[in-house]
């Protein structure tokens, strides 16, 4: 009589060990989720043995294929979508040429009138923090097309940010594109951002 457990004791243990199943499943998944996001967080910020720091108001973007990090960025007033900015990292040798870059992304746009925005394009080389950066500033229809694709059907009244950083583990190539005003807004961050990129 006295070897047995009285039924409210072993529906209270039952009751206790259920709760702390429960917990320690929640905390594990919470933890999961916790770890997840500061790899995130880590990986979005440095690519190709460099780092940078992105604006806060950019949202992070899962991961997509080729890409290094995305960042959705907000819209300006007026415009029904705000840009984005892709960073790329290939590898060490992988690419291609700067030159070859730089023309391939002026290929994607056209003038108003259906023209090639070379002459209208404008394009700078300059070193920031050590390293080579060729930046690369264009208007018009945004078409895309190349392995850095653009949107499916042609986008009028677009702007392109790009800079590609020469970096000792090969060049890590940032391409900005949006709405106009959404870039011009955008503008001043873009460029703080590009300061900021530096050997790990």
């Amino acid at each position: 009589m006295h070897g047995r457990m009285p039924e409210w004791h072993r529906l209270s243990l039952t009751h206790c060990a259920g709760l702390e199943h429960r917990y320690a499943k929640r905390m594990n998944r919470l933890l999961s989720v916790l770890v997840t996001c500061v790899a995130m967080v880590a990986s979005a910020q440095e690519a190709g043995g460099l780092t940078w720091t992105a604006p806060k108001e950019w949202e992070a973007q899962g991961e997509r294929p080729m890409r290094a990090a995305t960042y959705k960025l907000p819209a300006a007033k007026g415009d029904t979508e705000g840009g984005e900015l892709a960073v790329f990292y290939f590898g060490q040798g992988q690419g291609g040429a700067v030159d070859a870059n730089v023309k391939r992304w002026l290929g994607q746009f056209q003038t108003a009138d259906g023209k090639p925005v070379d002459k209208v394009a404008k394009t700078k080389t300059e070193k920031l923090n050590g390293m080579p950066v060729t930046t690369v500033d264009v208007k018009g229809t945004y078409a895309g097309g190349g392995p850095m694709m653009g949107p499916s059907t042609p986008k009028p009244g677009y702007r392109l940010l790009g800079a590609i950083v020469e970096g000792p583990e090969g060049a890590l190539f940032f391409k900005l594109t949006g709405p106009e005003k959404s870039v011009a807004a955008s503008e001043k961050a873009f460029r703080k951002l590009l300061e900021s990129v530096k050997k790990k």
